[in-house]
């Protein structure tokens, strides 16, 4: 008992810190949208890079990619690791540095906004914001069911998982609800820096432990089942598959919201260009321990507990009660650190692409005041009805955020095209969008459509038949009149 007392003291203790670092962001936080939703556009190189960190530092990360290590092997590392941050850091400049241009210009705070007014249409920007909204929900559930089995992992069950879950609802609603951009802001960089550390000392200690990675990697040779982890390629690790993996998670993580909408913060295009040169490395750095505790696990014949996560379980076996806590109480950290940049972007979403766009079809306007009341309310109410899913554990950890990330993805060419194609029309767009999702979600729900084709996951293939048909329909149609092509390509100039 008194174990448990001392692991809930650290985690409820730096949930507390984390919030502390936010109140002071909140005393500091102009009463305006775009103070609250991008801290007034004006973050530098080190907290633009460790906010985007540590918003990506999630239950998918922590405990989805560890489990697939255990159970399939290492490779996991080249997808996430390398493959996955090549491509975004590429992405983060190709659409960040084009959308910041155009953020500073017009005073864009949501993708919606930009492509509604791009395209004279606000029927696109909601749909654009639906869509998101749609996917954001499975991978803020994602970081409840995380938060949930770790917790419940941990205290051996003395906290269940509806309470576990409960705690990270609870700290998220308040921190968003308190902090805003600036204040997530903060704390990410606090959490991000905090995790590579505890990750490489977890990593350490483990292997100081065992005797070495020597030791550690001869023991996944002694066994049949593990000797094909120190092998590249296997029935898992296809080509097609990882190419797959790495280009949907790389081109879905540009879309996320609350990725997306930090290309909007940036303070300068110095910032953008320093932050996407340093993100494959800090990837690396992540990735490596995390996934390779998980692999090393399976050879240390560490058996995989009932929570389903495996990192809880080697920590439990090699590090003390306190450290294994403390480790855990950052992942949780990294959970919220990703929940509450999501739930703050996607009531951006619902308020300024959704809200504010149907009450003007009225005749109506929306005061900054209540714009604001109404932003708060949609993150308690998005955050609960998340949490209410997430008792339920609709799938696994990897399959909730596989299915956010493919669904994301199904965004990112069809915006490229907007962006960097003159020719792109409102019509050939659209029809993109909405081509590409439709089939990704058949491909959920439907036998009748292949999760994959020849190797090729049906998220990669949604996003060529997006390009594909995006491209078709605005080589046949006339732009619209409400059409803005200039505004995206003349007069744009670097700071």
């Amino acid at each position: 008992m008194r174990a448990v007392s001392l692991q809930l003291t650290i985690v409820v203790g730096y949930l507390l810190v984390a919030l502390a670092v936010g109140l002071v962001a909140y005393r500091l936080t102009d009463r305006t949208a775009e103070d609250f939703y991008l801290a007034s556009r004006t973050l530098g190189t080190v907290v633009l890079l460790f906010t985007t960190f540590a918003t990506l530092l999630s239950a998918f990360t922590f405990f989805a990619g560890p489990n697939v290590a255990y159970a399939q092997g290492p490779e996991w590392v080249l997808v996430m690791g390398l493959m996955d941050g090549l491509i975004f850091a590429v992405l983060w400049y190709v659409i960040g540095y084009k959308q910041w241009l155009l953020g500073r210009r017009y005073g864009y705070v949501t993708l919606g906004e930009m492509l509604g007014d791009r395209f004279g249409s606000r029927w696109l920007r909601g749909l654009v914001a639906g869509i998101s909204l749609l996917w954001l929900f499975p991978y803020v559930t994602l970081q409840q069911v995380g938060a949930g089995t770790a917790l419940e992992a941990l205290t051996e069950g003395t906290v269940s998982y509806a309470a576990g879950a409960g705690l990270i609802t609870a700290f998220m609603i308040l921190y968003v609800v308190v902090a805003g951009m600036r204040g997530i802001a903060w704390t990410d960089t606090l959490q991000g820096a905090f995790m590579l550390v505890t990750t490489w000392v977890a990593l350490l200690w483990v292997l100081a432990s065992v005797g070495g990675p020597g030791a550690a990697t001869a023991a996944l040779a002694e066994s049949e089942e593990t000797a094909g982890f120190l092998s590249l390629g296997g029935d898992y690790y296809t080509v097609q598959w990882m190419l797959s993996t790495a280009i949907v998670i790389g081109f879905g993580v540009a879309m996320f919201p609350q990725v997306n909408q930090r290309f909007f913060a940036a303070g300068s295009r110095t910032v953008l260009k320093r932050s996407f040169a340093l993100w494959p490395i800090l990837c690396v750095l992540l990735f490596v321990p995390s996934f390779m505790l998980g692999a090393w696990a399976r050879g240390l014949g560490v058996e995989m507990p009932a929570s389903g996560n495996i990192l809880p379980a080697i920590l439990a076996e090699y590090t003390p009660v306190w450290f294994a806590a403390l480790v855990i109480a950052g992942a949780m950290a990294a959970m919220m650190s990703s929940s509450d940049s999501m739930l703050l972007s996607g009531s951006s979403y619902f308020t300024r692409d959704l809200c504010r766009p149907l009450l003007t079809s009225f005749g109506r306007t929306l005061s900054e005041r209540r714009e604001d009341l109404i932003a708060r309310g949609v993150v308690v109410a998005f955050a609960t009805a998340a949490f209410l899913a997430s008792l339920r554990r609709p799938a696994t950890l990897f399959e909730l955020g596989d299915a956010a990330f493919s669904g994301f993805a199904q965004l990112a060419l069809p915006v490229l095209l907007a962006l960097y194609w003159r020719p792109t029309t409102r019509a050939g767009i659209t029809a993109g969008i909405l081509a590409s999702q439709a089939f990704y979600v058949l491909s959920l729900f439907l036998t009748a459509v292949p999760g994959s084709y020849a190797g090729w996951s049906a998220g990669l293939v949604g996003m060529g038949l997006g390009l594909a048909v995006t491209v078709a329909v605005s080589l046949v149609t006339s732009p619209a009149s409400a059409e803005r092509r200039a505004i995206y390509f003349d007069g744009l100039g670097a700071d």
